[in-house]
């Protein structure tokens, strides 16, 4: 059984949501927001480090998983946004979590079946895949979904012999790790 989380950064606001993963059963175990003081750059990271590190503690997930940075149009936000994940996974990395990244698009693929889900659709797919009695908020949401992925991910890489397929900037798998895939997948 896997214990994870999942961590929606962010240098305002860093959702993170736990799960349990348990062959194809996921359970839900918390969620929330952590709320960035505003202030100078360095003690706003270190809020992000201190208050992850605390939802580690009282959740003890055994893995954590992080969504990706996208490329924003805007170079300084990219930058501060990478800066804001760089500290959640040093929370996860400071507490021994082994730790995975996942585009937007194959978080949002892996819950809603398509990855140009709207936040809204994210919302509802973690409510329902989770059993939830509310409709978690968005940062939330992605922090669940985020988590997800990491299940569905690790699962398919157990049934499919620990795959461990190279992906390009989109996300796509290349030609030559599926080629190589499907001969181990026909060898006796």
């Amino acid at each position: 059984m896997l214990r994870i989380l999942g961590v929606d950064p962010g240098l305002n606001r860093t959702g993170y949501g736990v799960i349990e993963a348990d062959g194809d059963r996921l359970r839900y175990i918390a969620a929330g927001v952590i709320v960035v003081p505003v202030g100078e750059l360095p003690q706003r990271l270190g809020h992000i480090l201190a208050a992850l590190g605390e939802v580690i503690a009282n959740t003890r997930p055994t893995h954590a998983s992080v969504e990706r940075v996208f490329v924003n149009v805007n170079p300084q936000s990219t930058l501060l946004l990478g800066q804001a994940r760089g500290a959640a996974i040093c929370a996860a990395v400071l507490a021994g979590l082994p730790t995975r990244e996942h585009a937007a698009l194959q978080i949002k693929q892996a819950v809603t079946g398509t990855g140009r889900a709207s936040k809204e659709q994210v919302q509802y797919m973690v409510q329902r895949l989770l059993a939830l009695a509310e409709v978690p908020s968005t940062d939330a949401a992605d922090a669940l979904a985020c988590a997800i992925c990491d299940a569905h991910a690790d699962r398919l890489a157990r049934l499919t012999g620990e795959l461990n397929v190279s992906t390009s900037a989109r996300g796509r798998h290349s030609r030559a790790a599926w080629r190589a895939h499907g001969a181990k997948l026909r060898a006796p």
